[in-house]
């Protein structure tokens, strides 16, 4: 099953989200497709959330993001990074 149609896998990863970037927000209030890096987005991700969030990745999921823009490009939306732990 693809990431993106795994409900569970997503609420996982709104969770991991919400407790590493520190973010006082219900996992489930965040869209599955809502941006999330950036001042006008629903969480305001930045670079060191992004950091924090690419090492739970790889405690959690056993993968390795080290390039920051391909980080951001991942974690577009919650779908696109549901799609890239779990592409098929």
């Amino acid at each position: 099953m693809k990431g993106s149609q795994d409900a569970a896998l997503k609420l996982r990863l709104k969770q991991m989200i919400v407790k590493e970037a520190d973010k006082r927000v219900a996992p489930e209030s965040i869209g599955d497709d809502d941006g999330l890096f950036g001042p006008f987005t629903s969480l305001g991700l930045d670079s060191i959330d992004g950091l924090q969030i690419s090492m739970a990745l790889q405690y959690q999921f056993n993968v390795r993001i080290t390039d920051s823009k391909e980080l951001v490009r991942v974690m577009r939306s919650i779908n696109t990074l549901a799609d890239y732990l779990q592409p098929a």
